[in-house]
């Protein structure tokens, strides 16, 4: 788990920010709502501690869309207004108080699916308005690699404290914004408030992915099994993701 923990996340964050300097912030957001963090979280507590667990926390999961989106909500508007410092404690203030929120809560998956979708449709007119800033901004080598190590760091340190936990507190925190942190402020850092501000939002349009492969695993995993309801779910994920990408708008890149 720890080399797939090591390779999986950086990889995908290398990605990421690859598809950010090419296509704009838009497709890099979109791209990061798929469960690429919080899959393997929940694959391995199934292993580990059998899927009823793993079925409790994907369910708690699939709640926690609400602090996904309250952190990129807060850190889009603080971002604005001030330096990514300020940015990401309010980002995270406003994760963990929605997460604090949620543990106290008994959820079923319906509540649960209803709660995601009512903050992914209703996020859309709350992030702030920007214009989504052109793609091919220059990234340096040094910028990728400080990016990936900063998602290892941070998946390591998520998934360790989740596999001490009850499944409650599993599934809220395989759902930390692990992605949402490094995209946020290493973007705000180089390419400005803007670019991390549309970037977020279009986050909260790739969730939907997420949201289908959490339901899938929260009803699958008791009745099907570990493997049918992993491979279930993660083919829910991609056809969501697959419907979705009309929502995304590709910005003009700037001439070379």
């Amino acid at each position: 788990m720890l080399t797939l923990k090591l390779l999986l996340v950086p990889a995908f964050l290398l990605m990421l920010s690859l598809a950010g300097r090419r296509f704009g912030p838009q497709v890099a957001g979109w791209l990061a709502g798929l469960p690429v963090v919080t899959g393997p979280i929940l694959f391995f507590l199934a292993v580990e501690r059998g899927a009823g667990f793993a079925a409790d926390a994907a369910t708690l999961a699939l709640s926690a869309v609400l602090a996904s989106v309250s952190f990129s909500l807060a850190y889009a508007h603080a971002g604005l207004r001030g330096p990514w410092p300020i940015a990401l404690a309010a980002g995270l203030a406003a994760w963990g108080a929605a997460a604090w929120g949620l543990s106290s809560l008994r959820v079923s998956a319906g509540l649960a699916l209803a709660v995601s979708l009512v903050t992914l449709l209703a996020a859309p007119r709350f992030f702030p308005g920007v214009t989504p800033p052109p793609a091919g901004h220059p990234m340096g080598p040094v910028e990728l690699l400080l990016r990936m190590l900063a998602g290892a760091v941070l998946t390591v340190a998520v998934t360790t404290a989740a596999a001490t936990l009850g499944p409650a507190w599993s599934g809220l925190l395989a759902v930390f914004p692990v992605l949402g942190i490094v995209l946020a402020v290493f973007s705000h850092r180089q390419q400005g408030a803007g670019f991390a501000a549309a970037l977020l939002r279009a986050m909260a349009t790739g969730l939907y992915a997420f949201v289908a492969f959490c339901f899938v695993l929260a009803l699958g995993l008791p009745a099907w099994g570990t493997a049918w309801a992993f491979a279930v779910a993660t083919l829910a994920a991609l056809a969501t993701q697959a419907a979705t990408s009309g929502r995304i708008a590709l910005p003009a890149r700037r001439p070379t």
